[in-house]
């Protein structure tokens, strides 16, 4: 597995993978950034650097998580919310089919291994809230901000 640690406006972030794909993109309050990329992450890490300078909108390079299938499945659901909007867990559980699985989707969204590429953050509590973070609320609302630019405040 290839590591690999660049600067985000949202601290340092990981980036683990190999030729079958990413696995892990994470990020972390401190550490030290790569200067050397290895050949398999490269394309990710540029995709993250577009789409923290708001050229990117989507990511097409191959992904590899681990996880149960059950939360491979949640995971699949989360890359169809799209870039700017956002859902409520209880319709995520019922475009999953199970209403009562609520709790259950929460904890797979909650162990997404692949940090805005699987756009966890794009999930929000039913009243509108920003719930539960692994990265930090302050972290969500950024991200939520920096993909909804009818939110951010013109330049002009």
């Amino acid at each position: 597995m290839k590591i690999a640690f660049i600067n985000s406006p949202l601290g340092i972030t990981k980036i683990e993978g190999d030729e079958n794909g990413i696995a892990v993109i994470s990020v972390l309050s401190e550490g030290e950034v790569t200067t050397k990329i290895p050949l398999e992450l490269k394309e990710a890490v540029k995709q993250l650097q577009d789409y923290f300078e708001g050229k990117r909108t989507n990511f097409d390079f191959k992904l590899n998580p681990k996880g149960t299938d059950f939360q491979q499945k949640v995971w699949q659901e989360l890359l169809k919310i799209p870039f700017g909007k956002t859902m409520s867990y209880m319709d995520l559980s019922k475009k999953l089919g199970d209403v009562k699985a609520i709790r259950a989707v929460a904890s797979a969204n909650g162990k997404n291994p692949l940090w805005i590429v699987v756009p966890c953050h794009r999930v929000i509590g039913t009243d509108g809230s920003l719930t539960g973070y692994a990265g930090g609320l302050w972290r969500k609302k950024w991200l939520l901000e920096h993909e909804n630019p009818t939110t951010q405040q013109s330049l002009f």
